[in-house]
């Protein structure tokens, strides 16, 4: 273990001494391929020997793209199924729930037949005899249909089972609504005919996007956590937030949402980063609900920080025609920094008060040496400046560059450990061994990873390509605007609305294709908002979905690891990413701000917005010494401001609002020095 730990049982208890399974999870890496005795090891083993193909066949068609994408999306799919029923069925059987284990043992047999025959038979499915199929193939596209179904419910529960049944309930449905709602319908022979055997469907382009980019960027996450990158990770968090009362808080936030920018997933974020800060933040000082909301919003924001944004820009990329991936990066650069200063002071805020020990002593055993902190800042470093630098500035192709940075991991991972073994005079082949062992373990994690992402989007685009067959987008489009009598503001709050109803239990690329598909048409169309500042409305809004009580997966998970109330913890996340709610308004009312060009206009439109995104935070979040009454409307003043200052069309209004925050914020310190109440109570009352 990384951690210091000396604490007492109760510390034990709350997940941060030595026994914790989460800490040790993600922490340790004395023993990189640790693999269970027994049957659950076996199964274990057949991930690891199962996941080295998987990832070399992805770095084949990466480097070469000798087939058909749509064909190698299939191949891709089935081995994410195969590898993902042999993750979940030591569980099943050592439950002895023989019922589920007969399912996912059935479903193997299924993908397995599935796959060979749609891999095999490409050529006539989808270009010969398009729009044809024949009884037994009917029946086949029904058996993967309910193997999918079920797959999506074990993986992300009811919530989401309940979309994916709407979705194709709907297109049946369609001759018996009225309205808007109404279509031609669907036959069942059509519905599976789109589902599984026409190149689209399951096998769509979202998941041709995960098999061609995503899944090489979830493999670099993988190898991050297989490599120990955490560890560096926190350590520079601790360095550069330990001149901050919340320094330790901060650190949560900055693991939690590097993390985040390229795991996809706000929820597996806040598992996987959650399971060291909240008990870090806990053993602080730090109330469970407050760590709990802390984290989740952490988590939420790395889904939206460049140069991957949860691997959200690379769908949004690949969905607005004549815009590159690097617009798509510089226009999101602006709103994440006004996210990432508003979380700062917010957490700042909320967390200072409570922490015990700001200085955050004896959290680590030893510290880095200057040569271990330059190599290891190397191992990671360097991976992420290929990266950037080519998506950024040579601007190859997004595939090219996830290959390069995934085997730039690899090879450092590799490679540094090995300096390090020969400067300080270690065993080279024991160390070589060690580093095999994390390269696998990476493999192994990577495809821990990418499996569930890799089924919902799967999913996703079935339901999305039924949806579009039967033209709901129009009949959303026709509904908004007459929901919203034509008014924008209306629109667009019934607009984000949907947007996290729809984003309810999913990943951050699932939730985003799905709204970019459905509401950002209505958007562009109707109400004539650029393409880039639509996308960006509904992709911020979708991600909302993870902290939006009731549901609010991402808090949910944060409460569990904290212990804390699940409905204080949402308050305390709604708290702090206030500005987050507001944010995507302000893209539709100055769309410069996300116009992917550093204007005058849209610089200036991003610090008033940066400034609004302040007000807020300082009047919900901010300490008041007054009474109930004046902290009360203190706080409402300063919120309004800041969202009229974010979002009002009229700059002239926006500078009022902030010249209004100004003014206060100078009221408040200079009545804050002394008994402070009753000087504001009495100003309240006009008196002198």
């Amino acid at each position: 273990m990384v951690i210091n730990d000396d604490s007492s049982t109760d510390d034990t208890a709350d997940g941060v001494g030595d026994d914790s399974p989460a800490g040790a999870d993600v922490l340790d890496t004395d023993d990189p391929l640790s693999v269970a005795e027994g049957l659950r090891g076996k199964f274990e083993w057949a991930v690891i020997l199962g996941s080295i193909p998987f990832w070399l066949l992805v770095f084949w068609y990466s480097e070469t793209q000798m087939m058909d994408r749509p064909r190698y999306g299939t191949l891709f799919l089935g081995g994410v199924l195969l590898l993902y029923l042999l993750i979940e069925l030591p569980d099943t059987i050592e439950e002895k729930n023989w019922l589920e284990t007969g399912m996912l043992a059935v479903s193997g047999v299924v993908v397995t037949i599935a796959t060979v025959y749609l891999f095999t038979q490409f050529q006539n499915l989808v270009y010969t005899r398009a729009g044809q199929a024949y009884g037994y193939e009917i029946a086949l596209a029904l058996a993967i249909s309910l193997v999918m179904i079920y797959l999506t419910w074990r993986s992300f529960g009811i919530t989401f089972l309940t979309v994916v049944l709407g979705g194709i309930g709907y297109g049946f449905a369609g001759p018996y609504l009225a309205g808007t709602l109404s279509h031609g319908g669907l036959t069942p022979e059509r519905t599976l005919r789109i589902l599984a055997i026409s190149g689209d469907g399951f096998y769509g382009f979202l998941t041709q996007l995960v098999a061609a980019w995503i899944a090489l960027f979830l493999l670099y996450a993988g190898l991050l956590k297989a490599y120990g990158a955490f560890d560096l990770i926190l350590r520079i968090a601790v360095r550069s937030a330990k001149y901050l009362d919340s320094g330790i808080a901060q650190t949560a936030v900055l693991s939690s949402a590097v993390i985040g920018s390229v795991n996809g997933s706000q929820t597996a974020n806040a598992g996987m980063t959650g399971s060291f800060t909240i008990p870090l933040m806990k053993k602080s000082g730090i109330k469970p609900e407050t760590a709990g909301g802390i984290e989740a919003v952490a988590s939420t924001s790395g889904q939206v920080l460049p140069p991957v944004m949860g691997a959200g820009a690379f769908i949004m990329a690949s969905l607005i025609t004549g815009l590159t991936y690097g617009d798509v990066i510089i226009a999101g650069l602006i709103p994440a920094a006004i996210l990432v200063v508003s979380i700062f002071i917010a957490v700042h805020y909320v967390a200072a008060p409570q922490i015990d020990d700001p200085s955050m002593s004896g959290l680590f055993d030893e510290k880095l040496s200057r040569q271990d902190t330059v190599l290891e800042s190397i191992k990671y470093g360097v991976p992420l400046v290929i990266l950037v630098y080519q998506l950024g500035y040579v601007q190859v192709t997004v595939m090219t560059a996830a290959l390069q940075t995934a085997v730039a991991m690899i090879v450092l991972g590799v490679l540094i450990p090995l300096v390090k073994a020969g400067l300080d005079g270690d065993d080279l082949v024991g160390t070589l061994v060690h580093t095999f062992k994390q390269t696998i373990e990476g493999f192994r994690q990577g495809v821990i990873v990418v499996a569930p992402i890799t089924i919902i989007l799967a999913a996703i685009n079935g339901v999305v390509d039924l949806l579009m067959a039967t033209g709901v987008p129009t009949a959303i489009s026709l509904t908004l605007m007459d929901l919203s009598g034509g008014v924008p503001l209306i629109a667009f709050f019934l607009a984000m609305v949907i947007c996290i109803l729809l984003g309810l239990g999913m990943p951050t690329t699932a939730s985003y294709t799905v709204v970019a598909l459905l509401i950002a048409p209505t958007l562009i169309n109707q109400f004539l908002v650029p393409d880039l500042a639509a996308h960006y409305f509904v992709f911020y809004a979708a991600i909302l979905a993870g902290l939006t009580p009731p549901i609010a997966t991402c808090v949910a998970v944060a409460t569990g690891i904290a212990g804390g109330n699940f409905w204080r913890t949402c308050v305390e996340a709604i708290k702090i990413s206030a500005p987050l709610f507001v944010l995507p308004f302000a893209f539709v009312y100055h769309p410069e701000m996300v116009s992917g060009e550093f204007s005058t206009a849209a610089l200036t439109a991003g610090v008033i917005a940066l400034l609004g995104a302040v007000a807020i935070i300082h009047g919900i979040n901010y300490w008041f010494p007054f009474g109930r009454g004046p902290t009360a409307g203190l706080r409402a003043v300063f919120a309004g401001a800041g969202i009229v200052a974010m979002v009002y069309p009229d700059q002239m209004i926006q500078l009022g609002a902030l010249g209004l925050v100004v003014i206060l914020y100078g009221i408040q310190m200079t009545l804050g020095q002394s008994e402070p109440a009753e000087p504001i109570s009495e100003a309240g009352d006009g008196q002198p």
